[in-house]
Parts: C-alpha cells; sequence; structure tokens
C-alpha cells in the first residue's frame, strides 16, 4: 500500500510503501499511474508505473544527445540501442521527437549538406556523409539537388586555391567528379601548351 509520496528534489518524489520508502521516481510517471497515499501498489499498477519510467527514460536519453547536436532518426536511434533501451521505447521516442519536430532527417541533411559544401566538399563525400548518418537515398539526391552544381563549385574553389595540379588533387580527395574536374583539367592542358 502507498503510504506517502514525498517530494525528494525538482519533479521527483519518493514513493512510500506500508510506511517505508521504496523507490525514488520521477513525479509525472507516479502520478501518471494514480498512485497516491492509500492506493495499493498491485502487479498492473507497478508494470505500468516500469513502462513509464522507461519511456521517461529513453526519451531523456534522447532529448539529451539532442541538446549536445541534431541526429537523424538513424543516429539517434542507434545512440538509444547503444544504451540498451528496449525497441519498443525506443520507437515511440523517436515517435515523439519526430511529431514535436526535434527530429527531422530533411533538415539534418540539408544543415549538414551545407556545413561540408563551406568545408569545400564535392557530392561524393557529402552523399557517403549523409547515407553513413541513415539519411534515405531519396532524400540524399533531393539535398545534392538543392545545392550549387558541383562544377561550378569546383571551378570556384579551385580559383580560390589558385588552380594547379594541387588543388585538383584536393578535389578529387574531396569527393569531386571526374565529371565535374575535366573542364579545369582541359584548362590546365591549354595552359601548358599556350
Amino acid at each position: 500500500m502507498v503510504t506517502a509520496l514525498r517530494p525528494a528534489g525538482p519533479g521527483r518524489v519518493v514513493i512510500d510503501l506500508d510506511g517505508e520508502p521504496w523507490r525514488r521516481v520521477s513525479a509525472e510517471a507516479a502520478v501518471g499511474v494514480g498512485l497516491a497515499p492509500g492506493v495499493p501498489l498491485d502487479r498492473d499498477r507497478a508494470r505500468r508505473l516500469a513502462q513509464a519510467l522507461r519511456r521517461e527514460a529513453a526519451l531523456g536519453t534522447a532529448l539529451k544527445a539532442l541538446h549536445h547536436r541534431d541526429h537523424t532518426a538513424s543516429t539517434l536511434e542507434q545512440r538509444l540501442v547503444a544504451r540498451r533501451v528496449a525497441p519498443a521505447e525506443r520507437a515511440r521516442a523517436l515517435e515523439a521527437l519526430a511529431a514535436a519536430g526535434l527530429v527531422d532527417d530533411g533538415r539534418v541533411a540539408r544543415s549538414r549538406a551545407a556545413s561540408l559544401v563551406e568545408r569545400d566538399c564535392g557530392d561524393a563525400m557529402i552523399r557517403d556523409d549523409l547515407e553513413r548518418r541513415g539519411v534515405a537515398a531519396v532524400l540524399v539526391e533531393e539535398v545534392l539537388a538543392g545545392l550549387e552544381p558541383e562544377a561550378e563549385r569546383a571551378r570556384t574553389i579551385a580559383a580560390r586555391r589558385g588552380g594547379g595540379v594541387k588543388a585538383l588533387r584536393t578535389l578529387a580527395a574531396k569527393g569531386f567528379a571526374e565529371d565535374s574536374l575535366e573542364p579545369l583539367v582541359a584548362s590546365l592542358d591549354r595552359e601548358a601548351l599556350g
């Protein structure tokens, strides 16, 4: 029998069973399952309390990860798997965060692609990065289509880096396609002949 719910810090309570402290839990979980003095803690209510606490823990873990940086649903799920959150609770947490707009693969993909463009990365490197983050292939292609064409980015970067073979090697290492680099190679060949 629950004999008391005593405050135990911000948003927390201690549940007393038969006059003895039993467990410290969130006030929201305790109240949410109907715990109050004089209410029996039967098997069903204890099971619902355990579910509420697991749900809270999953959501808390996900929110903590999002506090540090934006995540795709896939990377956030990997984080929850690493914390041994049960599959049902992972799904509920991800669904709730997506519904709230806190998990949005499109937003993450666009932001990450823009960041990589600023670091002079080509489409292949951007595609690889987004795919490793679990962004759907359709969304990856949509994001790449929204960027300045790769050939134009390559021309701008090569000019900023002084042109030449060294600049082209750097662009190739940064994931620029041969098709985007061919006009630059051709211009180098013309300069060498001229």
